[in-house]
């Protein structure tokens, strides 16, 4: 790459990583003559919620040519200076102690961040380019860090500190950085440059590690062919004690997992644990066309300055959770028993949801500024995730396109057409754009399908749909609250009464969460917040709850002690029995050939 003469130059150095502090500055060649403003954005592509990372701007100044330029506030992330006649220069100290993949991190054993968070944004002159100094840091404990990211390089070396550049502001902020001691990997998947960098003291058996991501990410690229400007990926993954979560990015994505997750040497199969990450990377990667190269018309028009709203977040992220287990299973990493429990434990997700009932996806996926990112006590009752009950409706939608079409079209068909039609395109995928394209595939009619499962809130035919494939839908109790569901029951199985009740640790204590609608404890007065001291007047700890609940039957009256606030309370409750709200899968061995040839075909690699 070769600089380009006016671009904005961009500089961020980890200036006081013991206080969290960067400096970060951008120089513009050619200000606006009546005062040039900046802004930072407001949320981060991917992540519907209003951040306001202004609110880490610890300090801002401007100047050109030596002499200070006024700059004035205008609203919560907005700065307008004074005017220039040569180039301007803003620099901003950032506050930077946010762990998460959407925020930036600092402190004196590594640096992240997430350009969302900390490039000023130089309104009106978005398709400048963009050339970017990572400095490093003035710290001995640094000599030996190395910078990953996929943004390209202009004269950095590889993992190094220097010159990168970006074509325009979406791209410059589209390219997390992950700066530190890295535990490093790399690999081809269809002869395009790959790699994996981990932050945090693992051992994992990395080449094994490489191995399966090369396998999951030649199946993904297989699936709906690689894009024209794919050309290098990173998976930059954060790997602590403890921790789950994503956010995709056009040639990379950041990821926090478990260390514990991570496949060690001498290791084989893939167990629950190890198909957590893989199940992670399967996600975030499929994003690579659905939701960065396909996109919302609403997202793609948006400035991050405020709430842009679309009722199709559950295409964009449930058919996605749907494709990234289907992956793990047509790649041959996980087989047909482990992807039918990973079906079962999504069912189950949303069954257990008394939500689902009163929110619609397509309501979910239009608030979920305001609710889905902003989850409290009530809010198993009141909203449901376009996440699992969008992957449920690909489910559907999938097998009905089988069923109806004979065997003739998929939701493969439909996804590789919503590829051709939409990705990349000006505009944007409209409102009623995918479900027009699921009629033009399949040519048929679907309106009512589309009303019923994404607009309405009652139940999915997934038992009919899945029968007419071979396989059958069980339902069962659960064994407690660490019943994630997706197996079926072991013999002589004993199932605790149901409290209708979510529990959960706080510092050492139980304390109720989410108190279901129409249960037993909601029936009895107890309120989420309350701490669980002792049933019938024993202890009760975060390792005992279920123990405690399953020495009773359905039926029993028990007194439940709480801690609300500082007062003692005393409640009687009658224990419900436990609802079949537990799903798992199981092949029908009696069903009819062409239904067994229906589930063949859908299951085929």
């Amino acid at each position: 790459m070769v600089p380009v003469n006016n671009a904005h130059r961009y500089r961020v150095e980890a200036s006081d990583p013991a206080a969290h502090l960067y400096t970060v500055s951008v120089t513009v060649a050619r200000p606006d003559p009546d005062g040039q403003r900046f802004a930072l954005p407001a949320w981060v592509p991917g992540s519907y919620m209003i951040r306001d990372y202004a609110r880490n701007v610890v300090s801002i100044r401007a100047e050109s040519g030596g002499v200070a330029i006024p700059l004035t506030k205008l609203d919560k992330s907005t700065w307008q200076a004074g005017r220039a006649d040569r180039q301007l220069t803003v620099t901003a100290e950032i506050y930077a102690q946010d762990s998460s993949v959407r925020g930036s991190h600092l402190d004196l054993t590594h640096a992240f961040f997430d350009g969302a968070g900390v490039f000023l944004r130089v309104l009106g002159q978005d398709d400048v380019p963009a050339e970017l100094d990572v400095v490093a840091p003035d710290l001995k404990a640094a000599a030996n860090w190395r910078v990953a990211t996929s943004m390209q390089r202009l004269g950095a070396e590889r993992y190094g500190f220097g010159t990168y550049c970006a074509q325009n502001y979406e791209d410059l902020i589209d390219h997390p950085f992950e700066i530190g001691e890295l535990t490093m990997g790399e690999f081809e998947a269809c002869g395009i440059p790959h790699a994996i960098a981990i932050r945090g003291r693992v051992r994992t058996d990395m080449a094994r590690l490489c191995r399966d991501l090369q396998t999951l990410c030649e199946q993904h690229l297989g699936f709906l062919g690689i894009p024209d400007d794919f050309d290098r990926y990173l998976f930059l993954l954060h790997a602590p004690g403890q921790g789950y979560g994503g956010l995709e990015h056009r040639w990379s994505s950041s990821l926090v997992c478990s260390r514990d997750n991570l496949p060690v040497k001498g290791q084989t199969g893939v167990d629950e644990s190890y198909r957590t990450f893989l199940g992670l990377a399967s996600h975030e990667y499929f994003h690579l066309w659905n939701v960065k190269r396909i996109r919302p018309a609403a997202v793609k028009s948006s400035d991050l300055a405020a709430e842009c709203y679309t009722r199709l977040l559950w295409v964009f992220e449930g058919i996605t959770s749907y494709y990234d287990d289907l992956q793990l299973f047509r790649s041959g990493l996980i087989d047909e028993k482990s992807y039918f429990e990973l079906l079962g434990r999504t069912m189950t997700r949303v069954r257990r949801g008394p939500g689902r009932a009163r929110q619609s996806v397509a309501e979910s996926s239009f608030d979920a500024w305001i609710k889905f990112y902003k989850q409290d006590e009530n809010s198993p009752n009141s909203i449901v995730s376009y996440y699992a009950k969008g992957a449920l409706i690909a489910l559907c939608l999938d097998l009905k396109l089988r069923l109806e079409s004979s065997g003739k079209v998929s939701l493969d068909d439909v996804m590789y057409a919503f590829w051709k039609r939409y990705g990349d395109d000006a505009d944007g995928v409209p409102e009623d754009g995918f479900e027009r394209l699921c009629e033009d595939v399949s040519g048929l009619d679907l309106e009512d399908f589309f009303d019923a499962a994404v607009r309405g809130t009652g139940e999915l035919p997934l038992e009919s749909l899945l029968s007419s494939h071979g396989i059958q839908l069980q339902t069962r109790p659960a064994r407690g609250r660490d019943d994630k569901g997706g197996t079926p029951p072991k013999p002589d199985e004993k199932t605790q009464p149901s409290l209708g009740a979510i529990v959960i640790e706080r510092n050492g204590s139980v304390v109720f969460g989410p108190i279901i609608n129409g249960g037993a404890a909601e029936k009895a007065g107890i309120s989420p917040g309350d701490e669980a001291v002792a049933l019938d007047g024993l202890k009760l700890t975060p390792g005992n709850f279920d123990k405690r609940l399953k020495a009773h039957r359905d039926g029993d009256r028990v007194e439940l002690v709480v801690f609300r606030d500082d007062e003692l309370r005393a409640f009687k409750v009658r224990l419900d029995a436990a609802p079949d709200d537990t799903c798992y899968l199981q092949v029908d061995n009696d069903a009819a050939p062409e239904a067994g040839a229906r589930r063949e075909a859908w299951l085929a690699r």
